[in-house]
């Protein structure tokens, strides 16, 4: 759905190169896409950025929660982000803090967020609220931050906690409160506030109230879809209706998506991760940083865009997708959630 709040805010960050580089973009995928061979003729107008891998929940579906990484556990340092703002800030339209872990648990957050929009780029956190008191709503509305997602996922604590595990519902209740708050007291029309319901099975019962509560407080809201990482998750986390999953639940042995697996995708000509320590990973589903592309620390952002690593990795999703484990479990071309 379109916003006119969004539309707003897009017309506010919008520049004749950011134009000229998204429909290069556009133009280089579809080309690379009838040639089979991956041309890129300009940068991502999108990126995300992992403040922290740190996360104070232990929710079981995500390697953060789990304390299941293979990479360390860490805050980004600023002279990486500030690295990432000064190479790419003529291009982007979009920066997404967040990846993998809480990213309000990083002390320089606001400051970040403020020095993106700053330079006129939309700004998107997505968090689980627990560290948003009176004060720091105050300091995310100064940011300048345009949009913030609030993952819920239950309206009582007792199924609120069954995968927000060490979270407390009325603290994510009390956090929206505090932005709503501080958002009429600083006469601010943002951050936009989202909250998100991802569909489990324990949960689907209270996917009413929810959407009720979202229209009592005049909030969009989001319903999402679950990933999975086993067939045993798949059986005990993912409800037994096809309309509220991602994957095909005629698969016992297995996890296989409902969509099928194209061999294309948009997120290799249009975006990218960051991770804490400097990372670039083609998409979020690389969530160990397994595909590698380069480190901004060592070397600059475009001699890693057009490296041989990411033509060649590029070229596999155009040829091979389906031997890509991490695209296995993705969910691009399929919809996974539906915004209110």
């Amino acid at each position: 759905m379109i916003y006119w709040e969004d539309i707003k805010i897009a017309f506010s960050i919008l520049s004749f190169q950011k134009i000229w580089n998204a429909l290069l973009l556009n133009i280089s995928f579809y080309v690379s896409r009838w040639m089979k061979k991956p041309i890129v003729w300009a940068y991502p107008m999108a990126i995300s950025v992992e403040p922290t891998t740190a996360c104070n929940l232990e929710c079981p579906a995500c390697p953060s929660g789990l304390r299941e990484f293979s990479r360390p556990t860490g805050n980004m340092k600023e002279i990486v982000f500030q690295n990432i703002i000064f190479q790419l800030k003529e291009y982007l339209l979009h920066i997404n803090f967040y990846f993998q872990g809480e990213p309000l648990i990083h002390p320089k957050i606001f400051e970040w967020v403020r020095i993106a929009a700053q330079n006129k780029i939309y700004t998107l956190i997505s968090t689980n609220a627990h560290f948003i008191d009176e004060m720091s709503a105050q300091k995310l509305v100064e940011s300048g931050l345009h949009k913030i997602i609030i993952s819920i996922d239950g309206m009582t604590q007792s199924t609120y906690e069954k995968y927000r595990q060490k979270g407390n519902v009325q603290k994510v209740f009390q956090a929206i409160e505090n932005i709503i708050a501080a958002k009429q007291s600083l006469q601010s029309t943002t951050p936009i506030i989202v909250l998100q319901w991802i569909v489990f099975d324990h949960n689907l019962n209270e996917l009413p109230l929810f959407i009720e509560y979202c229209k009592d407080k005049k909030l969009r809201y989001q319903i999402k879809t679950a990933q999975v990482y086993s067939v045993e998750q798949l059986q005990t986390l993912i409800p037994k209706h096809s309309q509220y999953t991602r994957y095909d639940l005629t698969s016992t042995d297995k996890l296989k998506l409902q969509n099928p697996l194209y061999n294309h995708c948009w997120r290799m000509w249009a975006s990218c991760v960051f991770t804490q320590n400097g990372a670039v990973v083609p998409c979020c589903f690389d969530k160990d940083a397994k595909y590698e592309m380069g480190d901004i620390k060592s070397h600059s952002f475009k001699e890693i865009w057009h490296s041989k690593e990411y033509d060649l990795f590029r070229k596999k999703i155009l040829h091979h997708r389906s031997q890509i484990d991490i695209c296995t479990n993705c969910s691009e071309g399929s919809k996974v959630f539906s915004e209110i």
